[in-house]
């Protein structure tokens, strides 16, 4: 079943990156389906810990873009926003080089709440990062224009 309320142009999507974090690491939104988003950022200097790692917080900010981009497609954006409430990560595997590829999927669509789990892997199909994002929903007004 189709949740999206808004286009899921892939090109519109990746155009509200333009100077943020997510277009600083890289993060692209890749495809879409009826009920998930997916997207990957690249395993490099931007995205590394000092021993050559994928960094945990590159991790969580490439789960939460997803998880609140796809948030946002599910509503009216005239009338509500979603914000972020609460994440979680488990760090499974170490990346070092490459790209990982997060794809997010709603365990919950309520009126003021939503719930995403964003699994993040590696280019071989492997778990690197299971994550929980829970979005609060607001009135537009009162999130700010984008």
């Amino acid at each position: 079943m189709r949740i999206w309320k808004q286009s899921t142009d892939l090109d519109r999507l990746n155009s509200w990156s333009a100077n943020t974090l997510m277009e600083a690491l890289g993060i692209r939104m890749t495809a879409v389906g009826d009920d998930w988003l997916q997207g990957t950022m690249p395993v490099d200097r931007r995205t590394h810990q000092p021993y050559g790692l994928l960094h945990g917080g590159a991790s969580v900010a490439l789960a939460e873009t997803l998880g609140s981009s796809a948030a946002m497609l599910t509503l009216d954006p005239e009338k509500e926003r979603a914000v972020g409430l609460d994440i979680n990560a488990n760090h499974v595997r170490g990346v070092t080089s490459g790209s990982v590829t997060g794809t997010a999927r709603a365990l919950h669509i309520g009126r003021s709440t939503q719930v995403w789990e964003i699994r993040i892997e590696d280019e071989g199909g492997k778990l690197v990062c299971m994550s929980r994002l829970t979005m609060a929903v607001v009135p537009a007004a009162a999130a700010g224009a984008r």
